[in-house]
This record gives structure tokens, sequence and C-alpha cells, in this order.
């Protein structure tokens, strides 16, 4: 019994000293990206991500619950194009607005989390020439609070799942 003790205890110490190195050194400023090439022209990649309706058909977040609500507002792939999705716990509620548009090259928006923590954050998709193809990277950029910045190992590894999941149905897509 003494020995479980032992172990536990340690292991409550590891944990308070991970999250205390976490707070003090990460930095607040999250940044991730995932890249993919496309054997597509650029042209044909962006009728799937310069729009956010073009986008939602292949993006894993809006397809993880069958029952998401999303009202669509603004001009399709312009500055101002936007929805709002309400969603189970895993999706949560918020919002995507696109903030500015180079046509087969650039689309940016800002998310607006709601539920289940508020928070924003910015989203890039950027297209360029590879090859025969186009090289699709998709970033998002946000500010940590202290707490998120112990949990920022366990984002990476979910970042990385899903954009990986949502590049590879792009590519998919526009390859067809």
């Amino acid at each position: 019994m003494k020995t479980i003790l032992k172990i536990l205890g340690i292991l409550i110490v590891l944990a308070i000293l991970y999250a205390v190195f976490a707070m003090l050194i990460f930095s607040k400023d999250y940044h991730f990206e995932k890249s993919v090439v496309i054997n597509t022209p650029k042209e044909k990649v962006w009728q799937y991500v310069g729009s956010t309706k073009a986008m939602n058909v292949w993006n894993p977040f809006a397809k993880a619950d069958k029952n998401i609500m999303i009202t669509y507002s603004g001009t399709s792939g312009e500055v101002g194009d936007s929805y709002h999705w309400k969603g189970n716990d895993e999706v949560g509620e918020g919002e995507q607005s696109v903030t500015a548009v180079t046509p087969n090259e650039k689309l940016t928006s800002k998310l607006h989390f709601i539920k289940p923590f508020e928070g924003d954050a910015t989203t890039n998709f950027i297209l360029t020439p590879e090859g025969n193809g186009t090289k699709v990277t998709w970033t998002i950029d946000n500010e940590l609070t202290t707490m998120m910045k112990i949990m920022k190992p366990m984002m990476d590894r979910q970042m990385d799942k899903m954009f990986g999941q949502g590049l590879g149905d792009l590519k998919t897509l526009a390859e067809k």
C-alpha cells in the first residue's frame, strides 16, 4: 500500500511541476499549420476553399456532429462571407467570418468560439504552385490562456489529426 501511495504522490508532484512549467515557459501565442500537395491547378482547389460553404463540404470540424446547425450569411467567397454553427459538446458553438481574400491564393478568416470556451483565432488557407499541382497550407493562430498552455501538447495532436483529415478530404475532392 505504501508503494502505491508513493507512486501516486510522485505522479501528482510531476503533474503539478509540468503544469507550472507549461504556464511559465510555453508561449501564449499558438500557431499550428499543416500542408498537402494536391495534384490539380490552384483554380480548381480554390473552388473548395474560397468560401465558407465550400469549406464545410470537407471541413472535419463541421462533420464532427451530423446534427450540426449551420447558418450562412454574407456573399459567398467575399469578405464578410460567414457562418454560425451550433453543435454537440464536441463541436460547440461559434462563428467564422472571412476577413481577407486573394482569389486563388489566400483566404483569411476570423474564428470566434462561443462554447465550450470563449476565444478567437485567425485561420488561413494559402495556395501556392508546387510542380504540376498546388500546395495548400492551412494555418490557425490564437492566444492561449494560462490554463490552455497546459493543454498545448494535446492541442497539437488534435489539430494535426483534424487538419490532416480535412486536407486529405480536400485532396480527394479536388483531384476528382
